[in-house]
């Protein structure tokens, strides 16, 4: 139609479809669809050298993920969950990302403490906090203490209830240390195999374009996705360089993104009162 008069803006519409209209202009793109194909992408803390600019790249692609936090040496002599990071926290939140513990000093397992049949401890060993790169003892109670105080920071930085969810770092755990968690609240969270987005690998061997090429050939429905908000050993940062295309390309055939919220190995976990 080519009449320079018609002007549609001018068109009165009924109330229920103005109402529709603002609740989808409301809701995210990604969200606001069917999703045949999930993954579920998440990052663990880092350097948080990269941290605006994956969040830059998130906003852009209308993509919401988790994220798991431990409070981990920064860039700029912090930590990440310290108070100049909170805005950043607390700005993620608001855009509907999720969040859940990754322990607090980054606590690595190393081995279950058994009495005959009968578990006393765990064996550890973390990388950040007063107590960084010691080996000793925690109790299940110890380690659930752990686990929370990262949940309790999130909580009071973002406003906004974390999932009951953690991580372990380096996903080293037992069987033993996830009933454990389990029995206090918490459900552990791996990543599947094409999952790992490699980011923790040396970029001379593993260089990005590699690391990306992998990633859009093996990534299936369901798998959950792993990267960090920095790598300190990486020379080629890994995010945003290959973020924002492996999300271009898997979008591209067919995947959409979802939190774990939404997973269905968790769903129903994350909704216990």
């Amino acid at each position: 139609m080519h009449n320079a008069e018609w002007k549609p803006w001018k068109i009165a519409l009924p109330a229920w479809m103005v109402l529709a209209a603002s609740c989808a202009l409301a809701a995210s793109p990604d969200s606001a669809t069917s999703c045949a194909q999930p993954v579920y992408l998440t990052f663990d803390t880092g350097h948080m050298g990269v941290a605006p600019l994956i969040a830059d790249v998130l906003e852009r692609e209308k993509v919401r993920v988790t994220f798991f936090a431990a409070n981990e040496r920064t860039k700029t002599n912090g930590s990440s969950l310290d108070n100049e990071w909170a805005p950043w926290w607390k700005a993620r939140a608001q855009h509907g990302h999720e969040f859940a513990s990754h322990t607090y000093d980054h606590v690595y397992w190393r081995g279950d403490v058994m009495q005959g049949k009968q578990l006393v401890a765990f064996k550890v060993k973390p990388s950040a906090g007063p107590k960084q790169d010691q080996q000793f003892t925690m109790t299940p109670a110890d380690y659930c203490a752990e686990i929370r105080k990262s949940e309790d920071r999130l909580r009071e930085m973002t406003g906004k209830e974390p999932l009951p969810l953690f991580r372990a770092p380096g996903g080293k755990t037992s069987p033993r240390l996830i009933a454990a968690a389990r029995s206090c609240g918490y459900a552990h969270v791996g990543w599947s195999p094409a999952g790992f987005l490699g980011d923790e690998l040396p970029s001379d061997s593993y260089p990005n374009q590699r690391l990306l090429d992998q990633a859009l050939s093996r990534i299936r429905s369901g798998d959950i996705l792993l990267a960090h908000l920095g790598i300190w050993s990486r020379q080629d940062p890994w995010a945003p360089a290959v973020l924002e295309p492996l999300i271009k390309g898997l979008k591209s055939r067919g995947f959409c993104f979802r939190t774990l919220r939404e997973h269905p190995d968790y769903a129903a976990w994350t909704r216990r009162p």
